[in-house]
């Protein structure tokens, strides 16, 4: 009975330490989702705005344009920006942007480029083609980091190595939701309801809308990368929060059970106690 008491005692300190863990996360988690809030909703106007107007110009140009950025190709090969997390322990977060990933590739060809390092260790331990062969965080990507890759990219695309551009991650929706996405980034397409206003639009772009187009694109992806991964970051940090909490529920429901546990040994071994007692006594 002892013996008993003494390993629910050593149980219960053990999950103790696991829950003051699991608690500092949390508080951790949710410090950082403010600032990446934050960061996110300073953002997502500016991402808005980039997509509609590339894909006014894109809409206002017509079919005319010769840029090798919304030419549509003979579909071969795809790449993918995958964005994800640099650590664990943020329930299906990782998971959802990989399953994402995977079922937009399919059968066909496909190509990596990743942000995060759990979506580099991904690719390495699934062996698939990489743009990179470092492991960039997707806390230390800021613009500087997304207009280097944001080079590779447009630099690969016009040697025809892919001929369709993805950006994937996890979207933060609320506190508790994160949702994961996926945005074609090339070629270029523009707005059917953009096309129909502008149909009749006399705007002039000079030098050319080829070269205009061709100026602004990368500062389009650019643009579309980084919003992405401060998307991420907070979606990130929402999860690990909620995945932290609920451990640490779980640990203080686990340590309330083995506290039951104890008061029960305790009690059953005070008992056989006075029947010794009585017992012995009763002899005499």
């Amino acid at each position: 009975m002892a013996s008993s008491m003494k390993d629910i005692k050593t149980r219960t300190k053990s999950v103790e330490g696991t829950m003051h863990i699991t608690k500092a996360m949390e508080l951790v988690a949710s410090s950082k989702l403010r600032r990446a809030k934050e960061r996110a909703q300073m953002t997502l106007p500016f991402m808005e705005l980039l997509h509609d107007t590339m894909s006014g110009i894109v809409s206002n140009c017509g079919s005319d344009v010769m840029s090798a950025y919304t030419g549509e190709r003979e579909h071969k090969k795809t790449c993918i920006v995958l964005v994800a997390g640099d650590r664990g322990l943020a329930g299906g977060f990782n998971n959802n942007v990989f399953k994402l990933a995977l079922e937009l590739a399919g059968d066909e060809d496909v190509c990596y480029y990743p942000i995060g390092r759990k979506a580099f260790e991904f690719c390495s331990h699934h062996r698939y083609e990489m743009l990179t062969d470092t492991a960039s965080r997707a806390d230390e990507t800021g613009t500087d980091e997304c207009e280097r890759i944001c080079e590779v990219l447009t630099k690969e695309y016009s040697a025809n190595k892919f001929d369709r551009l993805y950006v994937v991650y996890n979207e933060f929706v609320s506190m508790l939701s994160q949702e994961p996405r996926s945005k074609r980034l090339l070629p270029m397409s523009g707005n059917k309801a953009e096309e129909k206003k502008t149909a009749h639009a006399l705007t002039l772009y000079e030098p050319s809308p080829e070269a205009v187009i061709d100026a602004i694109v990368p500062q389009y992806i650019g643009g579309m990368v980084y919003a992405a991964v401060c998307e991420s970051l907070a979606s990130e940090y929402g999860a690990r929060r909620m995945a932290m909490e609920s451990a640490t529920n779980n640990a203080a429901e686990m340590i309330e059970e083995l506290n039951l546990r104890y008061n029960r040994a305790r009690q059953a071994a005070i008992t056989q106690e006075i029947t010794e007692i009585v017992s012995g006594a009763g002899a005499l």
